[in-house]
């Protein structure tokens, strides 16, 4: 098996905000990665739990003997998550990552899937790879109410209809990026705010010309701390994929 995707270098852009209880078996578990490429950036909202401060402490206690494996982007207000992630990952291709991960702080996404993702991408030059609930060998945590998991199962069919798409799971958080899809979309252009970030950046990048690969993952269930999902972000994904089918039809 070819294991060359194992030097590439890699970027996890984990955004938080009040994720204390979580964030340092989250940073332990990606950085014991076999990967030697990868790096671990953290984007926090000023958290007043101080997700900010231990994030501090756990990239002194991994950057020794001149290894650069985590690095703290502090924001000064919370302003969303699609902010956040702009933020983390401009700065991921400022230095110099070929690849580009999106990842959850809850535990909620399966950091052993990392190196699938990646290799998934390197080998076959796919610009995006998904971490994909809803494609075969795909689950949901047991855990998860069945309102939940219809509200999750209609958002995905809403968007796909709207926007035209074969992404069976648009809406997911779980993404590997290559840089140069990145470059093509321009991050600077995305309008969303929030959670409706994931599906405008899906939609760019394939009409831009990159093709997605989506790959079966089994999405948890936090454990500690609460979900920051609320009305006002599901509104605006119902919005958003209006808002962008009527912008290309304008255009």
């Amino acid at each position: 098996m070819d294991t060359s995707y194992r030097t590439a270098r890699v970027t996890v852009v984990m955004p938080t905000y009040n994720e204390a209880a979580n964030l340092p078996r989250m940073a332990e578990a990606v950085l014991g990665l076999p990967l030697d490429g990868l790096h671990l950036k953290i984007v926090d909202d000023s958290s007043p739990d101080g997700t900010g401060r231990i994030a501090e402490d756990l990239a002194e206690k991994h950057n020794w003997d001149g290894r650069w494996r985590m690095s703290v982007l502090h924001r000064t207000e919370k302003d969303g998550l699609g902010r956040a992630y702009v933020a983390g990952m401009s700065a991921a291709l400022e230095e110099g990552a070929e690849y580009v991960v999106q990842m959850d702080a809850d535990g909620s996404h399966p950091v052993e899937a990392v190196p699938r993702m990646l290799g998934t991408a390197v080998a076959s030059g796919v610009g995006l790879v998904i971490g994909s609930r809803y494609v075969e060998g795909g689950a949901l945590d047991e855990e998860w109410g069945r309102h939940r998991v219809l509200l999750s199962r209609f958002a995905n069919r809403y968007a796909r209809a709207v926007l035209g798409t074969k992404i069976r799971d648009i809406t997911a958080g779980f993404n590997l990026w290559s840089a140069r899809t990145l470059r093509d979309v321009d991050l600077s252009t995305l309008d969303s705010g929030g959670y409706s970030f994931q599906v405008e950046l899906k939609y760019k990048a394939v009409r831009a010309g990159h093709s997605a690969v989506e790959i079966p993952i089994r999405f948890e269930e936090r454990t500690e701390g609460v979900s920051k999902m609320n009305l006002a972000t599901q509104i605006e994904s119902a919005l958003v994929p209006l808002r962008l089918r009527l912008r290309d039809r304008r255009g």
